[in-house]
């Protein structure tokens, strides 16, 4: 199930939709000094997506503060990109867990798919099993994800959404609840 969303168009373009709303939520917040936000989005080249997708996934929502003398920057979070990735967020979650079940033929039609090579994965399953728990946010994902099982992760951290019904809704929960936090940086 989960390796049939790596294709689907309609499942990318309701995280689009979502990135949407989060960055219009953003805009109408405005800049912390009062300064209303313009946008200043900026170009990425994401990777792992199907080809067919629109031209506006590659460009990442982000405002700049108008007023003179501030011009801070505001990212809303995003569930297409999982901080600086390269590849889309879902692929980045997905490709490590579909790994394990995977034979190695039906893995190397995968790699086609998507463009990852086996080094790539194998820094992601590095990423999942050991960078991520060092990170600021695995506090966060202890207080309200129990039970997450670092050593299955990223597949214990889907199944910690039990009061989510469906492979798809289970993956836009845990993509949002990634995106809200700061799990891209190491811990301090």
């Amino acid at each position: 199930m989960y390796q049939e969303l790596l294709s689907d168009t309609s499942f990318f373009e309701l995280l689009g939709r979502i990135d949407e709303e989060q960055a219009e939520r953003t805009r109408a917040q405005g800049c912390p000094c009062g300064g209303v936000l313009h946008s200043a989005g900026y170009p990425r080249k994401p990777r792992g997506g199907p080809p067919e997708l629109a031209a506006e996934w590659s460009r990442r929502a982000s405002f700049c503060c108008a007023r003179e003398g501030c011009r801070r920057r505001s990212t809303p979070p995003s569930v297409r990109f999982l901080g600086r990735k390269v590849f889309f967020g879902l692929v980045v979650v997905l490709v490590p867990i579909l790994r394990e079940g995977l034979t190695p033929e039906r893995f190397r039609r995968l790699e086609e798919q998507l463009g990852v090579s086996r080094r790539t994965v194998l820094r992601w399953r590095r990423f999942w099993q050991e960078l991520f728990p060092a990170s600021r946010q695995w506090p966060r994902v202890l207080a309200e994800l129990v039970p997450v099982d670092r050593h299955r992760l990223p597949g214990s951290l889907l199944a910690a959404f039990t009061g989510v019904a469906g492979g798809r809704d289970r993956l836009v929960a845990a993509l949002r609840w990634l995106a809200a936090g700061e799990c891209w940086e190491p811990a301090r």
